[in-house]
């Protein structure tokens, strides 16, 4: 066993007595140990980062710029090694691992290009009589120390879709990354570092929860960005006090394919959609509406490509399905699974489960009210369920807490355009599966999905506070 892995803590790497496993999914064994930040790590985390604050707010554009995109470039430099690492401690298979490293150094590139844009606003103010000779300038300051707590699913970029965003607006940052997978992020921190950004600023400590949890409440963290189950992030909103909070907290997304659809090309993408990363996607496919025409053309062609995933181990390149996280994880979705089952449920594809490999699963006569569509599973299981209107499929889709994405498959402009008014998301795809995203767009959901919005441009407004001088020539 290597030496356990220090934690960063204001530019000063540090070790401690308590040790976190770090496991691969796919058969249980320790790869790696990971130091554990302890109280007094956390204390002097929050002190370094108001200090490194007062460094930080006063690095120019162009500077905070060359920072970004020096860390892109070393995240290329390092991506071997990332993509091994992200297989390991996420159960990724190469291909996405591969993926979300080009993703990552995207959305760092994207994050440098946005601090040369934050721009602001020249208000003429002689509205009225009393505004005569006077003139608003209205301009964006970072908000100070911000507290980034990440998932476990894409450990590497959203973790940098914190980081960037932080960075690019002038804050201080403490990333507090998921406990299965904080190699990441520490790899991350150190690769922060030797791009140039002041060492004070910056601190990368797994901790246990109630750690986390202080940090959340101290009134010295100006803006808490938290990814992760809804129950965690609701809590950590309460608990928040007065500081900016941003969550972005899942969903079960929905896909209505209608019946003047290209239909091989919707089930194609309902299949990556639904089972990429083995379902461990806040935007995953999960409940599937087919227009009756099309009902059973479509769920046939689903089923067959569904049998031919390759599920295994994420190492070996023909995998395409690989673990869950943790065998914990894949008997908690299986659970639900099989609740659908007693409840009338039918599996059509997959319906097994034997330590993390949960098998590709659909289901067919499910109702809202089960767990498989009422909850987020966040696993390889999609339910089909058919309609006979639009207006049904919109209702159905609607029926959830969550409100994150949806995708639509018709080319009938009018139905897109009543699809764009009614279903209560954050964003709708047409023609693709709400899987889809691009690094630099807005993204975040309503309801129980969350608040506020993540994609470089738009999280630098969530960690700025905007002001106004009012000047008199």
């Amino acid at each position: 066993m290597t030496i356990p892995r220090p934690f960063l803590v204001g530019g000063e790497w540090r070790t401690s007595d308590v040790l976190l496993d770090i496991r691969f999914p796919y058969t249980g064994e320790t790869i790696d140990r990971v130091c554990l930040a302890g109280s007094r790590d956390i204390e002097d985390a929050l002190r370094s980062a108001e200090a490194g604050f007062s460094l930080t707010r006063r690095l120019p554009a162009h500077r905070r710029s060359e920072i970004l995109y020096a860390l892109a470039d070393r995240i290329r430099e390092r991506s071997v090694e990332l993509v091994e690492t992200i297989v390991l401690e996420a159960g990724k298979t190469h291909a996405l691992a591969e993926n979300e490293i080009l993703r990552a150094t995207q959305t760092i590139e994207v994050s440098a290009e946005e601090a040369r844009r934050i721009d602001g606003t020249i208000l003429p103010l002689d509205w009225s009589e009393a505004g005569e000779g006077r003139v608003g300038c209205l301009r964006r300051f970072p908000l100070g120390v911000v507290l980034a707590i990440t998932p476990f699913n894409f450990p590497l970029n959203l973790a940098c879709h914190k980081l960037g965003p932080a960075i690019a607006a002038g804050n201080s940052i403490i990333l507090k990354p998921a406990s299965a997978t904080p190699i990441s992020a520490l790899l991350l921190g150190e690769m922060a570092l030797d791009a140039g950004f002041p060492s004070k600023a910056i601190s990368v400590v797994p901790c246990h929860p109630a750690l986390a949890g202080r940090m959340v409440q101290d009134d010295r963290v100006a803006c808490m960005s938290f990814t992760g189950s809804p129950d965690v992030g609701w809590h950590l909103r309460d608990v928040a006090g007065r500081k900016r909070v941003g969550l972005e907290l899942g969903g079960n997304a929905a896909v209505i394919v209608h019946e003047d659809a290209d239909i091989p090309f919707a089930v194609a993408r309902i299949v990556a959609g639904g089972f990429s990363n083995a379902g461990q996607t806040c935007i995953s496919v999960q409940r599937v509406y087919l227009h009756t025409p099309i009902f059973e053309e479509a769920l046939a062609e689903l089923v067959d490509q569904v049998r031919t995933l390759t599920v295994g181990d994420p190492r070996d390149i023909r995998t395409v399905v690989g673990p869950m996280i943790s065998e914990a994880a894949a008997r908690t979705a299986f659970a639900k699974v099989q609740n659908a089952i007693a409840e009338g449920a039918k599996v059509v594809a997959g319906g097994t489960c034997a330590g993390p490999l949960l098998c590709p699963t659909i289901l067919l006569g499910t109702t809202p009210e089960m767990e498989v569509n009422r909850t987020e599973v966040f696993a390889p299981v999609v339910t089909v369920t058919p309609y006979a209107t639009f207006e049904e499929a919109l209702a159905l889709a609607n029926e959830s807490e969550y409100g994150l994405q949806a995708g639509i498959f018709t080319h009938d402009s009018r139905r897109i355009a009543q699809a764009f008014a009614e279903l209560r998301v954050g964003g709708l795809v047409v023609n693709d599966v709400p899987t889809f995203r691009m690094d630099h767009a807005p993204y975040g959901g309503v309801r129980g999905s969350g608040i506020g919005r993540e994609g470089p441009k738009h999280a630098i407004a969530e960690m700025t506070e905007e002001r106004m001088m009012v000047f008199s020539p």
